[in-house]
């Protein structure tokens, strides 16, 4: 094919694509605004013009794939379509802000402007990029909704073709979408768009693991469907002398939700018994309660099958904070295994599906009367109007606010609060008014005294109790889970500091006296005090802890050497990370060299010998991380620490996440390469039924045909059910496989799995 007719396929498939994004917006019940779509296509057509993606298409493919998304998969609307066709334009072409303005009006400007991203952070140069730019995506999406969900949909896409990316490049993106934007999705109701990006991190992140557990879920499938049959047959005859139209089909859990729960509990893809849910949606009888129709389906059903009474989950009465609603239940199924049961009416399947756009859709109706999902955007303006100046800690806060789980619970008056899984009194305290949660002494729960520390369970009656002498102390930053509560006690923490600064800072004066306090004086009171900023050295005086010399002349006298230099941003955060920031440095090397690979120097590795790394010409020691202890075998990645040294950790390590959304240029593909020679630590944890002799049996298994060195064994028993943790050197996650495979043969023995340490 010639150069002439390359481009002329690329010019119909652009066409074709632009077409079918028409079509979609056209079978919507949106307005007929075609023009405008069209005018922002033809703008963003001639500014891409030439440009091509890395996987080698136009790169107009791009915004035309986004706008898709949020037309057919949002359920949005011209407005939306419009900046997701444009939302690159300004970034990455001549266009202005101010150009779009004049062009499309105020609206579709705002919305570009939000999701272009920012060339330098607002506060200094430490900070995190990728955090500053979800700041700005939240600032702007605290006017406007539709910003974060174009985003969410631009991301979307990049994960559908992250394959033309590098590795490192992969790592990055694939950790900012777990830790953020698919929280996001989730609390924005988006849960087909959730569930898509955590099956795609999964696959780019343990693509071997994705590849085992897709064959083995295909390899049940008949048996699923056995299974579904057999429930099925009683509950359609009832559901059909109901008289009612519905649909009922089996869903299957994503591969990435039954890997989390294989990793977190240990257990293998045989044990996992919950591999599909069964959801039943109906639609709306006119004249006809909804909530009532859910409660005649779980009433027909449950005349059927024996009902689970722990995992009955009523979200049609209290909807999430997401707008969900759906009535969950779990029975007995024939074949004696339990089975989870989803009834919903089609609007609640509709808002489920497509979050926001439909939940506003059926509101705007008055179909929709509940208003969680509005409280939650107004706590995240909450948020956003007392900012933590570190953009770090800022995206943490806000993190903190995308919890899925939630717990229920009531006012001495009565009335329903919700708040996430974990919420403490202080919490609740906050949740009702930031003036009752400054002033909180305690809480009654259930009539009876707890501290402010207390976590609140569904169901709690939760009385506070104020003082007007309270203040917010510090500690209380320990106490709460909420992004609102922190937030309060932060900006009231600041108020308190200013105001014990300016007291010091007038203390200081007064010491000074007649002389002018110019730089020279300050930077010898910064000297002789060893403290770096002048905020530091007025809070210092004001509180206390500081203490002025009898006179000028004592505190004029040099000291010979300045405190070593404050830790910058990114080794605060690391040592947050790693849970350093407490310990002392002697503690710490104590640390290290516990954490140290056998035959190496404090945890440093040579990098010819163990690890490979997919970037040529890279001298640098790796240290294996001590907050998820990979073996090889593990899928890893590497992380640039502030000394220069590559941090290697599995890619699928809570830290690691962080840091992969929080600092993505500082993160590497590293890959194992020749560790033999190597000895690395890993526990294995065994439960089973108490016999006599069975730690005698266990300990031979593993001295047969295995050539291991044993640190420790703990066993213990109670009523006759034992647990026992194996610490044992081995060379590879083979080794730790192989090991689990003997112990499990061991008569009595039910469950073995690798552990952290």
């Amino acid at each position: 094919m010639s150069e002439e007719e390359k481009l002329a396929a690329e010019e119909r498939m652009i066409d074709d694509e632009f077409q079918a994004l028409i079509n979609d917006y056209l079978n919507s019940n949106h307005r007929r605004k075609v023009e405008i779509i069209t005018k922002a296509f033809n703008m963003a057509r001639e500014a891409h013009k030439g440009v091509r993606r890395r996987s080698g298409e136009p790169y107009i493919m791009h915004p035309l794939a986004v706008a898709r998304i949020v037309s057919r998969e949002m359920g949005l609307g011209s407005t939306s379509i419009s900046a997701a066709l444009l939302h690159d334009v300004v970034e990455d072409t001549d266009y202005t802000v101010e150009d779009l303005r004049v062009i499309f009006g105020d609206k579709i400007a705002q919305i570009v402007d939000g999701l272009t991203k920012i060339s330098h952070g607002m506060f200094g140069e430490n900070v995190s990029a990728q955090a500053e730019n979800f700041r700005k995506l939240l600032l702007t999406m605290s006017e406007d909704i539709r910003v974060i969900l174009i985003k969410i949909a631009d991301r979307l896409h990049n994960m559908r073709t992250l394959s033309s990316m590098t590795s490192a490049k992969q790592f990055k993106v694939t950790g900012e979408t777990l830790y953020i934007y698919a929280p996001l999705a989730h609390r924005l109701g988006l849960f087909a768009i959730k569930t898509e990006l955590e099956e795609l991190c999964f696959k780019y992140e343990h693509p071997e693991a994705y590849a085992q557990l897709e064959k083995k879920v295909e390899m049940t499938s008949q048996e699923r469907y056995e299974i579904y049959e057999s429930f099925a047959e009683p509950v359609v005859k009832e559901l059909d002398k109901m008289n009612i139209e519905y649909e009922m089909r089996a869903r299957v859990k994503s591969l990435y939700s039954i890997w989390k729960k294989m990793q977190a509990k240990g257990i293998d893809f045989s044990e996992v018994y919950d591999l599909f849910a069964v959801r039943i949606i109906f639609e709306i009888f006119p004249g006809m309660d909804e909530k009532k129709q859910c409660w005649d389906i779980y009433s027909a059903i449950t005349d059927i099958y024996k009902l689970r009474p722990d995992r009955i989950r009523d979200w049609v009465s209290h909807p999430k904070a997401n707008g969900y609603q759906a009535l969950h239940l779990t029975v007995m199924g024939p074949d004696g295994k339990w089975i989870e049961i989803q009834i919903r009416s089609r609007r609640m399947d509709d808002i489920a599906e497509k979050g926001f756009a439909a939940h506003w859709k059926y509101k705007e109706n008055k179909i929709e009367e509940d208003n969680e999902l509005e409280k939650w955007l107004k706590t995240v303006q909450e948020v956003l109007a007392n900012p933590n100046p570190n953009a770090i800690d800022f995206l943490d806060t806000v993190k903190m606010n995308l919890f899925a789980s939630e717990i229920f619970v009531f006012t001495p008056k009565g009335e329903i609060k919700t708040l996430p899984l974990g919420a403490t009194a202080l919490d609740f305290a906050y949740n009702i008014h930031t003036r009752i949660g400054d002033h909180c002494l305690g809480a009654k729960v259930n009539h009876t005294l707890v501290p402010l520390s207390q976590k609140l369970k569904s169901g709690d009656q939760v009385e506070i109790l104020t003082s007007q002498s309270q203040q917010p102390q510090r500690e209380w930053l320990n106490y709460v889970t909420t992004a609102k509560a922190r937030t309060k006690i932060e900006a009231s923490l600041r108020r308190q500091r200013r105001r014990v600064g300016e007291r010091g800072k007038k203390m200081m004066e007064d010491f000074f006296g007649e002389e002018e306090i110019d730089n020279t004086l300050y930077n010898k009171a910064l000297n002789y005090f060893q403290v770096e900023k002048r905020e530091d050295l007025h809070y210092g005086i004001g509180s206390g802890d500081l203490k002025l010399p009898d006179s000028t002349e004592k505190l004029l006298k040099q000291r010979e050497a300045l405190q070593p230099k404050q830790d910058n941003l990114f080794v605060r955060y690391m040592k947050q990370a790693m849970g350093a920031i407490k310990k002392t440095p002697e503690e710490n090397k104590n640390m290290a060299a516990e954490q140290s690979v056998p035959g190496t120097k404090n945890g440093a590795i040579d990098k010819k010998s163990v690890f490979k790394l997919q970037e040529v010409n890279f001298k640098k020691n790796f240290i294996v991380a001590p907050c998820c202890n990979p073996l090889p075998g593990d899928d890893v990645f590497g992380f640039i620490t502030d000394k220069e040294e590559v941090e290697v950790h599995k890619r699928s390590c809570e830290t690691g996440i962080k840091l992969k959304s929080s600092f993505g240029q500082k993160i590497l593909a590293v890959e194992w390469g020749d560790y033999k020679q190597y000895s690395f630590l890993a526990a294995i944890v065994f439960t089973g039924i108490d016999r006599l002799g069975i730690l005698n049996t266990i300990l031979s298994k593993l001295s047969d045909g295995i050539v291991v060195n044993i640190q420790s064994v703990n066993v213990s028993s109670k009523d006759g059910i034992f647990e026992g943790v194996l610490h044992v050197y081995v060379h590879s996650v083979e080794d730790v496989n192989a090991l689990s495979s003997k112990i499990a043969k061991v008569d009595g023995v039910t469950t073995v799995h690798r552990a952290l340490i």
